[in-house]
Order: structure tokens, then sequence, then C-alpha cells
């Protein structure tokens, strides 16, 4: 008899290894569901990952072009274009690094200013409410 219950919880629960491959995928779902775990994302701000895309492309090619054309006259063509693609390297990571560490920052502003512009408008739409029944309640005391 335990071994039919063995069988049929076997039968139920999947295998650890495809639990991993859900979880693998569900961490793949997309920047939305990042953003409902742990607050704001900058992978799921539309601008935030053009801008960072396109300032570690262009971190890449200045620092390799800079770099191979400073390392010509110092040897070799190939220790030239070796030089050219470290330094490639190290500046599309320098790029990227510090267009994030920009984008957090600018994120969370938008943040609090979209936040203060609600409040704004949230008490401007409340704000003639308090005053009407302010005034009402003013009139109706200096009535004997």
């Amino acid at each position: 008899m335990a071994s039919d219950e063995t069988t049929e919880m076997a039968a139920v629960e999947p295998p650890k290894e495809k639990k991993q491959k859900r979880a693998k995928k569900d961490k793949g779902a997309g920047a939305a569901a990042s953003v409902e775990n742990g607050g704001p994302n900058v992978a799921a701000h539309p601008r935030a990952a053009r801008s960072i895309a396109r300032a570690k492309g262009w971190g890449g090619r200045v620092g390799f072009f800079v770099a191979g054309y400073l390392s010509l006259p110092t040897g070799t063509l190939a220790t030239a274009g070796l030089r050219a693609l470290i330094a490639g390297v190290v500046c599309y990571v320098a790029c990227w690094a510090a267009a994030v560490f920009v984008w957090r920052r600018l994120v969370i502003l938008e943040i609090k200013g979209r936040e203060q512009q609600l409040l704004a408008e949230l008490l401007a739409r409340h704000a003639p409410r308090a005053a009407g029944a302010a005034t009402a309640r003013s009139g109706a005391q200096d009535a004997p």
C-alpha cells in the first residue's frame, strides 16, 4: 500500500530537474517580474535600457580605436590589436557600470517626481471639496 502512495506522489510532483528548468524560465520571464519582486529596475525602464546599450557600444568602440591608434607605433600590428581589444573590453565594462550607476539615480528621481506630481493632482482635486465643506460648516455655525 505504501508503494502505491509513493507512486502517486511521484506522479503528482515533477522531478527536481524539471522544477529547476521552470525556475530558470521564470527568471527570464522579463523585467516586469523583477520589478514586482524588488522595486524599480533599470532593465525594465525602456529609455534606460537603450541608453545603457548605446553607452556600452560607444565606450567599447572608442576604447578600441583610441588604444589601437596609440599602440600602432609601439610594436607589431598583433600587439597593437591585442591592446586595442583589451582596452575596448575595459572601456565597454567601465561605460556599462557608469551608465547603470547614472540611470539608477535617474529612475529613482523619475519615480519621486511622478509621486509628487500625483500627490499635487490629488491635493488639487480635493482642495475645492475641503474649502466648500469648510464654508458650509462656517455658514451653519453662524445661523441661529
